[in-house]
């Protein structure tokens, strides 16, 4: 591997490297593009100008092994768009591919609301893409991480219709009250809404339920709080936040779902809400290319302050 300088790099639109031994991102960066300061290496990093085996990545600290192939962008992804809520991991003419932050909803249901879908159909705009963006899956509004939507209807047609062989691993990390006895498991249930459009649980179907089924597995547990890994198997509406409810660990900061009614508390208090969010966040979204088949890997850190609770 030759070393690319940094003159050379900035005449460049991108570069590709292959690893040669054992070492982290940043370094990597730091050696392939001699010369480069680690501020701009970070910069480079943040604005998901990097790929590893062309899935994107953030991780400075990444390991890295031999025969991977880096990917290097001059221009940082999505540079375009400047949102508080939205920032782009991937895009190409079909897809894209968005990290979301807590606060917005995934695509309005009145006139007035603001949402991704809202966002992304101006940043369209601006750059002149006769394009919209299509909803092919959603979350919360206070639930944080990645998300896909199609730029046609063709792609967006093939998504709904395949999503379960397309998408391959979906993954959520969410930071539980209490200490999670069990190291993991699953489960299922019928979810259906009240009168209330509250989503409860049912062990059989009440009549026009949804059968849901979620694996988890605890990541790492304090008397306080509990990080658990999910797995979605379906996907229905708070699914997640009914199911830890279920396994009598609510979601910690959960308004709506944070209750465990005991028959020494028949009004429950609601768990804490230490972080000011609901802690609930995407972190991995695989999938196979609706168009090509090839493998589109992506994964978003563990919010710190998940990690903070649980240390």
């Amino acid at each position: 591997m030759r070393n690319k300088t940094g003159e050379e790099y900035a005449r460049s639109k991108y570069h590709e490297f292959t690893v040669q031994k054992e070492t982290t991102l940043m370094e990597f960066i730091l050696t392939a593009l001699d010369g480069i300061s680690r501020n701009k290496a970070k910069d480079i990093l943040a604005g998901h100008g990097v790929t590893v085996d062309k899935r994107n990545t953030t991780r400075y600290d990444e390991p890295l092994h031999p025969g991977q192939v880096v990917r290097i962008t001059r221009h940082k992804g999505g540079t375009q768009l400047q949102n508080r809520y939205v920032s782009i991991v991937y895009e190409d003419k079909d897809l894209i591919v968005i990290e979301k932050a807590v606060g917005i909803l995934s695509m309005a249901s009145t006139a007035k609301q603001y949402s991704v879908k809202e966002v992304l159909d101006e940043y369209f705009e601006r750059r002149h893409f006769k394009c919209t963006a299509h909803v092919v899956h959603r979350l919360d509004r206070d639930t944080s991480g990645l998300m896909l939507y199609a730029k046609n209807i063709e792609t967006a047609q093939l998504l709904e219709d395949n999503w379960h062989d397309i998408v391959y691993d979906r993954r959520y990390v969410a930071v539980l009250a209490g200490a999670l006895e069990r190291e993991g498991g699953t489960i299922e249930s019928w979810l259906k809404d009240n009168k209330a459009y509250i989503t409860y649980s049912s062990p059989t179907d009440p009549g026009g339920g949804r059968y849901a089924v979620t694996h988890y597995h605890r990541l790492r547990t304090t008397e306080r709080a509990s990080l658990v890994e999910f797995k979605l198997e379906t996907g229905r509406k708070n699914q997640i936040r009914v199911h830890a409810q279920v396994l009598g660990h609510p979601i910690l900061g959960d308004p709506k779902y944070g209750y465990l009614p005991t028959p020494e508390h028949p009004v429950p208090a609601p768990v804490p809400n230490l972080v000011g969010r609901l802690c609930l966040h995407a972190y991995r979204l695989h999938f196979y290319h609706p168009h090509t088949g090839q493998k589109m890997q992506f994964d978003s850190p563990v919010p710190h302050e998940f990690n903070r609770l649980t240390q």
